[in-house]
């Protein structure tokens, strides 16, 4: 039986905070219609969507912080944290097989990336822009993703109240970008970005 595996990441695009990524393999009997890119479903619907994807899903996530996206920059980052979303998903994979009635050693996987590359995993993989409108799975994935990262950035609100981390999570505002002028970069901030 062959599953598909759906990579998406979060947070390329912010100023500060890590980037976020998830690998998910969907059940035939998941309700798919909850889905969709996860910047087109309100907080509430993207958060009950979660609950479901982790309860039925096989699923993997991963951060990657600002100093290491500092280091390798942004979009290795977002491919390093979907390799890591991958293997933190394949160790779950076995006992979902099991809980599904699936025989492990016959289950193969192919995997669809949202973007134009493909992170560095041992299975087939194709890359696609847009896919977290068209795929299931990378809609699932982007969901993980964006729920993790933004729950982070709420907890960076609470350590750092003053850059607005809640309001903007970390995204190039005006108001982000005033703050960092103001009193200078956050201990989040990513460095190599123009704040």
């Amino acid at each position: 039986m062959i599953f598909e595996v759906g990579f998406d990441e979060a947070g390329r695009g912010p100023l500060a905070g890590p980037v976020s990524a998830a690998a998910v393999i969907l059940p035939t009997d998941f309700p798919f219609e909850i889905l969709n890119d996860s910047k087109k479903l309100s907080e509430k619907k993207r958060e009950a969507a979660e609950i479901i994807i982790k309860e039925k899903a096989c699923w993997g996530i991963a951060l990657v912080d600002h100093q290491q996206i500092d280091e390798i920059n942004i979009l290795e980052a977002s491919m390093l944290a979907m390799k890591n979303a991958f293997d933190e998903m394949w160790k779950k994979l076995p006992a979902w097989c099991e809980k599904n009635g699936l025989d492990f050693s016959k289950v193969k996987l192919s995997g669809i990336t949202d973007g134009t590359r493909c992170p560095d995993v041992p299975i087939e993989c194709l890359c696609e822009p847009k896919a977290d409108g068209k795929y299931t799975c990378v809609m699932a994935a982007s969901i993980l993703a964006k729920t993790c990262r933004d729950r982070l950035m709420l907890e960076m609100d609470k350590l750092y109240p003053e850059y607005g981390y809640a309001k903007h999570k970390g995204y190039p505002t005006k108001t982000h970008r005033e703050v960092c002028h103001k009193i200078g970069p956050s201990p989040i901030q990513r460095l190599t970005f123009n704040y």
